[in-house]
């Protein structure tokens, strides 16, 4: 059963209003929700992600505190567990807006502004549309992400998808043709991704011990190569899709980079001008 585990360091209501208004969009979820409330100390930070490592859950929290903000989203990339923060983008972004320093207190935090419901809509759209899933409704995003297994799709939809972005990707595999509906998606939303032949199969090769599974073929270096050579063969038949190189940027870099390959007209089309964190 899939595990989400919700962390404030308040009492968690905000996070768990979020998680409910996405899940009531499925049907039969079967999904266990684990809750921690006023999590204020590193110490338990770490047994939380850790647990989620073990179990491969995921995590969405709504941490104030920035060195909480920032340990949380460490030590989950270093045991590749995905963590959503809910509260730290919008903070930055107001503190930038009224030049002021936050208050750090939690539980002060109603997430229920003008654009929330636009961002709760945009990132159901992205988790229905996520791993290639729904595919007769590309047309609906507003972008698709495209690449090999590893190059951080899911996250950066993600990241995008609490911006407002309608995002889709869709994982390219070796000899598998990619879904018709692809190219007929606008080449202004569509972007690819790759990596470093090493720096992937070294990723999946921490994939694969994670998951307590092989690691040959899908790891192997030849094999990784090959997949970036077919996946380059895709992106050939359309050439105006921009390709953005991952190995050494972070989910915020990649995404700051993908908005600015959108068109300005089609960013202020879609009400959503290109960001910088």
């Amino acid at each position: 059963m899939p595990r989400i585990y919700v962390v404030s360091d308040a009492t968690g209501s905000t996070a768990e209003r979020v998680l409910g208004a996405a899940l009531s969009q499925f049907d039969d979820t079967g999904v266990e929700v684990v809750r921690h409330r006023k999590v204020r100390t590193a110490e338990k930070i770490r047994e939380i992600v850790d647990d989620a490592a073990r179990r491969n859950g995921f995590i969405i929290h709504t941490l104030v505190a920035s060195e909480l903000r920032s340990l949380i989203l460490n030590r989950g990339r270093a045991v590749n567990v995905m963590t959503i923060d809910l509260m730290g983008p919008l903070i930055a972004r107001l503190s930038d807006l009224l030049k002021a320093s936050p208050r750090v207190e939690p539980g002060i935090f109603n997430p229920f502004d003008s654009g929330y419901l636009d961002r709760v809509e945009a990132m159901d759209f992205t988790v229905r549309h996520d791993d290639g899933r729904n595919v007769h409704e590309l047309d609906q995003a507003d972008l698709v992400i495209i690449g090999v297994s590893r190059t951080s799709k899911t996250p950066l939809s993600i990241y995008l998808g609490y911006r407002g972005w309608r995002v889709a990707n869709i994982p390219l595999v070796y000899n598998v043709p990619p879904p018709k509906q692809l190219f007929e998606v606008p080449a202004y939303k569509v972007v690819a991704l790759t990596a470093e032949p090493q720096r992937l199969s070294s990723i999946r090769q921490v994939r694969a011990q994670h998951m307590k599974t092989s690691a040959f073929g899908y790891a192997d270096l030849s094999h990784v190569e090959k997949e970036l050579a077919y996946a380059y063969e895709i992106f050939s038949r359309r050439k105006n899709w921009p390709i953005v190189d991952v190995t050494v940027k972070t989910i915020e870099e990649t995404a700051t980079e993908v908005i600015s390959l959108i068109p300005p007209p089609r960013r202020l089309a879609e009400g959503m001008d290109a960001f910088a964190d």
